[in-house]
């Protein structure tokens, strides 16, 4: 059994005022006031990791980058460890979504420390969370794997939906990768149901992005554009930013992989516009790489796509996605066996390749 979804960092007055669905304009609005009045260090460092968080998702990375900073200053001043610990989960975080891998390892290692020491059980599962996360945004399925399912366990445990929902789709994306689309589509979806149940808005947005991704790869295209339609509603009326170029990205390769490259190329362009405004490496590199792709079937150079792909594996390399970086020598492997018809190469996909890495058991 499991709860409404909540959510843990809106905490003391805000956690009232607040709920997880409420618009991030709303929770920077509300936040901001509470910040202004706060009369303790404590209530600073809350307010400031509110207005954090919801600048993150909304794309402005350096409001949010000085807010979480304040509200670690503001906690170490109160002493309070557990509040500590959820400011450096917010700068890990960020620091995941505008990749800086290693330094979103580091926050977030110190993060579970602190919040062990505090005894603050939520912040330690979400910090732990953002570890598992960030290994496996890298690729690294075989350390965290284990992780992803210690946290649904935890989750299911405590009857906390938002978790639940997290953790099961980051288990069904760890399927998705490594080829096990049957298993990956039955989590999906029942991280989609879980997250209506439990009205959390944006887990289901996010979990829909996952239904959609497999049920195109299974050729079931149009009944994938409906659900990332679904899904970009909700991003839309909550401010996801963040989420809503992801939403665009997906279906840009939805597109690619029905062979209507124009359509794919015109998306591809738009969440690049939109990772480039939010500075978001990650998603521009990956954007990049499916316009490339798109371009190239759209008969582009093949010695510009060439070049374009290797500036995209450097990317990749940098910020530390091996899976993305299998993706550039897949596509390269499969235009150069194009000019030597006795080679073969398997077909790459849009932005998405099975890995070899280690699935999840769920």
């Amino acid at each position: 059994m499991y709860g409404k979804a909540f959510a843990p960092e809106y905490q003391g007055e805000l956690g009232t005022a607040l709920s997880v669905n409420s618009s991030y304009e709303e929770v920077l609005a509300t936040a901001s006031r509470a910040h202004a009045e706060a009369g303790t260090a404590l209530e600073r460092s809350r307010a400031a990791l509110a207005v954090a968080e919801a600048n993150r998702r909304l794309g402005r990375v350096t409001q949010a980058g000085d807010a979480w900073r304040e509200s670690y200053r503001s906690a170490r001043t109160a002493d309070d460890r557990g509040a500590m610990a959820w400011a450096l989960w917010s700068g890990g975080t960020l620091a995941r979504q505008c990749g800086s891998l290693p330094l979103a390892r580091r926050l977030l290692t110190h993060a579970v420390a602190l919040a062990d020491g505090s005894g603050d059980r939520l912040a330690h599962g979400y910090s732990l969370a953002g570890l598992a996360e960030t290994g496996r945004i890298q690729g690294d399925y075989a350390a965290v794997a284990e992780l992803h399912e210690q946290l649904l366990a935890q989750g299911r445990a405590h009857g906390e939906a938002r978790h639940m929902v997290w953790a099961m789709s980051g288990i069904a994306q760890m399927h998705r990768n490594t080829g096990g689309y049957d298993k990956a589509l039955e989590l999906f979806e029942e991280s989609a149901r879980i997250a209506a149940e439990a009205d959390d808005f944006r887990g289901r947005a996010w979990s829909l992005r996952g239904v959609a991704d497999v049920l195109s790869v299974q050729g079931e295209t149009e009944r994938a554009l409906t659900l990332l339609s679904e899904a970009e509603a909700i991003c839309r009326t909550m401010d996801l930013a963040s989420a809503l170029a992801y939403n665009h990205k997906m279906r840009a390769n939805v597109f690619y992989r029905a062979g209507r490259y124009e359509a794919a190329r015109e998306t591809y362009a738009l969440s690049l516009r939109e990772f480039r405004e939010m500075q978001e490496p990650r998603g521009v590199a990956l954007s990049r790489l499916g316009l490339a792709k798109s371009r190239a079937r759209l008969g582009r150079d093949r010695d510009e796509t060439l070049a374009e792909l290797a500036s995209l594996e450097g990317d990749f390399t940098r910020i530390g996605l091996r899976h993305a970086r299998d993706m550039v020598i897949a596509f390269r492997a499969e235009l150069t066996a194009q000019s030597a018809p006795e080679t073969p190469a398997p077909r790459s996909d849009a932005t998405t390749l099975g890995s070899p890495a280690v699935p999840a058991r769920s």
